[in-house]
């Protein structure tokens, strides 16, 4: 069993549980529960920042274009942006298609979760302002920018689903490891792993603390791997992290949802 932060609807405060991240189970008291039978409410509490070109293979699909206007060269810092609040959404919620948009990119990433105030962290300690590691879902709508995200790619209403849960920082071995995969209507459509990120986790939390600050509860995305999938209205989407768990949500058109992801 694995140490676990999770949030239900209607509760104010998260829960510290015990779940099998494999079979995307809860134990509450002498119950072990799907995450289906469990109403969950989304677990961050703080802002959430996104990061580009962070795999070998989207900064290598880029090709020479990296060497011309706009860009002028490979980034040479993380490209950040935010998925402001709007765009919480939590496991098992409808994530939203705009009127005109035929289908949403889905960005698979792992979250960090900032512990403790970080500020100008090494990369050697950087690991110790981390609480835990999250699934985040960087839905967007496909577009070709990439220095400069847009914000009606990506900060639109419930493009951001997160969790199920909050693993605690210390059942995960090594977040450098990490297998990811995409499922779209239960057929595999991405596989990638955090070991292709070109800047680490530690390297990564090291490099944007050199600037900003990072607030406890705040969450930093490893960032998306290439070829992300793309799905749409009617389609279910999975996204799993090896030893972290699975995080399940429907594309349903905009005019169907009321209120917080509600169908």
């Amino acid at each position: 069993m694995t140490r676990a932060r999770i949030k239900v609807l209607g509760e104010r405060n998260l829960a510290l549980v015990d779940v099998h991240a494999g079979t995307n189970t809860v134990v509450l008291g002498n119950r072990v529960l799907s995450v289906n039978e469990i109403q969950f409410d989304n677990p961050i509490i703080g802002t959430v920042y996104g990061t580009l070109l962070n795999y070998k293979g989207a900064l290598e699909k880029l090709g020479d274009a990296v060497n011309h206007k706009p860009y002028s060269s490979p980034p040479l810092a993380p490209i950040l942006y935010i998925k402001p609040a709007n765009t919480f959404n939590h496991y098992g919620a409808a994530i939203p298609i705009p009127p005109g948009i035929e289908k949403l990119e889905i960005g698979a990433a792992l979250g960090l979760v900032i512990g403790k105030l970080a500020v100008a962290v090494e990369e050697k300690n950087a690991l110790n302002y981390v609480a835990g590691y999250t699934i985040v879902n960087d839905v967007s709508v496909p577009n070709e920018s990439f220095y400069r995200p847009g914000v009606q790619h990506k900060a639109r209403d419930g493009f951001c689903p997160i969790g199920p849960w909050i693993i605690d920082c210390h059942e995960v071995e090594n977040p450098d490891d990490l297998a990811i995969r995409v499922f779209i209507n239960g057929i595999l459509q991405q596989e990638n792993s955090t070991s292709n990120l070109i800047r680490s986790v530690s390297r990564l939390l090291a490099d944007v603390t050199e600037f900003m600050t990072l607030s406890p509860g705040d969450v930093l995305l490893v960032g998306v791997p290439e070829d992300a999938p793309q799905a749409k209205v009617g389609d279910k989407v999975r996204i799993e992290i090896a030893g972290i768990g699975s995080l399940e949500n429907v594309i349903v058109d905009e005019s169907e949802i009321n209120g917080r992801g509600k169908i």
